[in-house]
């Protein structure tokens, strides 16, 4: 199914809404193009609902507010949905007239890796959206977002031959001292990136997202640290930095609430870090970036109009974590 739809650079353009009930693929849209200084900025984009759920349950995730009437999916039981009927949506999107290339994220109601081991007569998953890409997609010519803070890839190294044609690799990272405090059952920091070079390294096209920074005591230093692990490590394609925030749903169910003591701003897109301190922390992190590492493939994630201004940004040429 087809609409006609506003991008960000104010065009009216024939975009693809979902395939059948939108149960599998279905594009995001809930963020209109900016208008307002506190209009947040987010290309639409189209997501891959293969599963709901995640075992990492990190404090400020939005899934808790996403899944508060299905608590299972967030404490390490996530509903995986029946392959065959991905298969058919996917067929059905690859197979479509008209429809110009896309990326799918697969990461944004999961974490892309969490079904990684044969399981019930499964492949694991990226085995499966490999095969079916390269049986119904033959030239390449839309790719799958793995957004992950997981570490076994070992299925996309075996993979490599077709898999870097078809998969994009985005690794979710941050600050040590933050994710040990928020991100208590995802992989270290130092995994994460050791995972993200043995893709980058297998061919994949790798993404790193530096999201939700948090103005912690020490955080510049924090973050310096966080680019030269990085940069010591692989060069990313892009790189999207995002700041803490928090929809009221997210903040209403999640157990832990000692993150939101930051957020004192609202905007379209929930409660956010004052302007001030945000604008501090992303024009440190870009200055580092641009002068120490000579990179430029910078976005923003969730952020307002007024701060894209601000910064000398322009979204409406944004090449950020969830677009091709």
């Amino acid at each position: 199914m087809f609409k006609e739809a506003v991008n960000l650079k104010g065009e009216r353009e024939v975009v693809v809404d979902r395939v059948g009930d939108g149960s599998i693929i279905k594009l995001f849209d809930r963020t209109p193009p900016p208008e307002k200084p506190t209009d947040v900025v987010c290309p639409h984009f189209l997501e891959l609902k293969w599963a709901n759920g995640c075992y990492f349950n990190c404090a400020w995730c939005y899934l808790n507010g996403t899944y508060r009437f299905h608590p299972e999916w967030k404490n390490g039981k996530p509903n995986i949905k029946d392959f065959g009927a991905i298969r058919e949506h996917l067929k059905t999107f690859l197979q479509g007239n008209g429809v110009r290339p896309e990326i799918l994220n697969a990461g944004e109601l999961s974490d892309s890796l969490l079904a990684e081991k044969r399981k019930n007569g499964n492949p694991p998953f990226s085995e499966f959206i490999i095969n079916t890409l390269s049986t119904y997609d033959k030239d390449a010519k839309h790719k799958i977002l793995f957004l992950t803070k997981d570490t076994n890839v070992k299925n996309l190294i075996r993979l490599k031959e077709e898999g870097t044609k078809r998969i994009i690799m985005s690794f979710s990272l941050n600050a040590d001292s933050v994710a040990k405090r928020w991100e208590k059952k995802a992989p270290s920091v130092d995994a994460r990136i050791k995972a993200a070079r043995k893709v980058w390294e297998a061919g994949y096209t790798t993404r790193i997202r530096i999201d939700p920074i948090v103005p912690v005591k020490d955080w510049k230093e924090q973050y310096a640290k966080l680019l030269e692990k990085v940069f010591s490590n692989l060069k990313p394609e892009r790189i999207t930095l995002g700041s803490l925030r928090g929809l009221t749903s997210t903040i209403t169910n999640t157990r832990d609430k000692s993150w939101v003591s930051y957020l004192s701003e609202k905007s379209n897109w929930g409660r956010k870090i004052n302007s001030d301190t945000r604008y501090e922390i992303y024009a440190f992190i870009i200055a580092q970036l641009t002068d120490k590492y000579n990179y430029g493939y910078v976005a923003l994630c969730k952020e307002t109009l007024e701060m894209w201004r601000r910064l000398g940004l322009d979204y409406r040429h944004i090449r950020c974590n969830c677009t091709l």
